[in-house]
């Protein structure tokens, strides 16, 4: 069995370094960049030959073009902004013991969220599974853009372990991101023939903070949980904002 990480940056010179150390058990570990700006580049290539730069065009097609460049039967995903628990690099060293016609075609691993000093236990964000290792053969990317995910054609089982997500540094960075993702979650609605009026902008922006704060108990987070919600309320409506105005608005 053997283990490629899958890993896709840009700007991440503050991260890069800790993240491949923190994945530095795999047995391979791919870097795919956009050209990045500061040192992404530079430092990774300390812990691995196989960095890649490649022209971003979504990041389905970035993570694609990562994945396609691994060697092992197995990929391990991760991002940036994450770092692997020892519990967890011990379960996935287990499977090695295994054989290979026992195990599923993905395991989903929790994954526990740092934001604003604390670790966020409700709002949705845990323990948020995510399928993030899988048999190469079986696997493909599908999704909403901007959160296309990795799938596989086969049965997924949990892993024991968690791994730990360092996400928005600050209320600006999260405003920063907001934009970005539903621009692009916008634009991917609209070429899929999406149209929207005033009623469902607002509801849905009302529903989606009613659900992460009361039925996702994000009052259980404090005043973090309840930024969370109204930046969840927030990022609805603007992305049903843009689809509106990408449809209404001529240039």
């Amino acid at each position: 069995m053997k283990i490629s990480a899958s890993i896709i940056v840009f700007n991440e010179e503050h991260n890069i370094e800790e993240l491949c150390q923190t994945v530095s058990w795999c047995d391979e570990i791919v870097i795919v960049d956009s050209y990045s700006a500061d040192k992404t580049a530079e430092i990774a290539e300390k812990y691995t030959d196989k960095v890649f730069q490649h022209e971003f065009k979504g990041y389905k097609d970035k993570h694609e073009f990562a994945d396609s460049q691994t060697t092992g039967d197995w990929i391990f995903w991760i991002d940036a902004d994450e770092r692997v628990t020892p519990e967890l690099k011990e379960s996935i060293l287990k499977l090695k013991e295994l054989k290979e016609s026992d195990l599923p075609d993905g395991f989903k691993i929790a994954r526990k969220t740092w934001y604003l000093g604390r670790w966020i236990n409700h709002s949705g964000w845990y323990p948020d599974f995510q399928m993030r290792l899988y048999r190469k053969s079986s696997s493909y990317w599908d999704g909403v853009s901007p959160h296309e995910t990795a799938r596989v054609t086969g049965k997924v089982e949990k892993l024991e372990g968690e791994f730990l997500h360092y996400t928005k540094r600050d209320l600006s960075e999260h405003q920063k991101v907001l934009d970005s993702y539903t621009s692009l979650a916008a634009e991917y609605l609209v070429k899929n023939g999406k149209s929207v009026g005033g009623f469902e902008i607002f509801i849905n922006s009302i529903s989606a903070f009613f659900r992460t704060y009361l039925l996702k108990q994000g009052f259980r987070d404090g005043i973090p949980g309840l930024i969370i919600a109204m930046f969840t309320a927030y990022s609805v409506f603007l992305k049903y904002a843009k689809v509106w105005e990408k449809n209404n608005i001529k240039e």
